[in-house]
């Protein structure tokens, strides 16, 4: 999972491009509802592809602010475009300090490249 900081106290948050094609074409998902206050690391939700089904989990402790029913309505979205209009959830990030522990995308690439492939 990705989160990009929108202001020091929210974020936008999704899947990586990497992620979601080894998923293959996502048919459904199910997220955590406005409100729901979350812990850094714990579930958030399920995404349903062809392959299989796969929790998802927030980067950083919050509350969910929005879920993209855009996605809800159209997973594929998610495949299209994972950075852009399919994010899943805006949160507010109550801990911004747990984002510093995080890879920055050019750290995620290099550790996806020795790791799995």
């Amino acid at each position: 999972e990705w989160i990009c900081p929108e202001s020091v106290d929210k974020g936008k948050m999704g899947i990586t491009d990497y992620a979601q094609s080894r998923l293959g074409d996502i048919v459904f998902l199910e997220l955590r509802a406005p409100g729901t206050k979350v812990e850094q690391f714990s579930k958030i939700g399920e995404i349903e592809s062809a392959k299989a089904v796969s929790d998802l989990f927030t980067p950083v402790s919050g509350k969910v602010l929005e879920i993209n029913q855009a996605a809800i309505n159209e997973p594929q979205l998610v495949n299209r475009d994972p950075y852009g209009d399919g994010w899943l959830i805006r949160l507010e990030v109550s801990k911004p300090s747990e984002l510093d522990a995080l890879m920055d995308s050019d750290e995620y690439d290099k550790f996806v490249t020795q790791s799995y492939e």
